[in-house]
């Protein structure tokens, strides 16, 4: 059973996550030729205030 998690910053709406978990899926199924069933898409959104790119974090860079 395939299990992937991805990090993503917060604030994305609901519809474009599904969208990621629908696009994982059907790569991993692609690639691995396992049944979609058995793949498991984990998303964890991270706070801006929680994510450093360069010694700022993703709020004060904007992000």
């Amino acid at each position: 059973m395939p299990i992937i998690v991805a990090h993503i910053l917060e604030g994305r709406p609901a519809e474009l996550k599904s969208q990621l978990i629908r696009n994982i899926t059907e790569t991993v199924v692609r690639t691995l030729n396992v049944p979609a069933e058995s793949v498991r898409v984990i998303v964890s959104e991270m706070g801006k205030d929680e994510y450093g790119i360069g010694g700022k974090t993703a709020r004060e860079l904007g992000r």
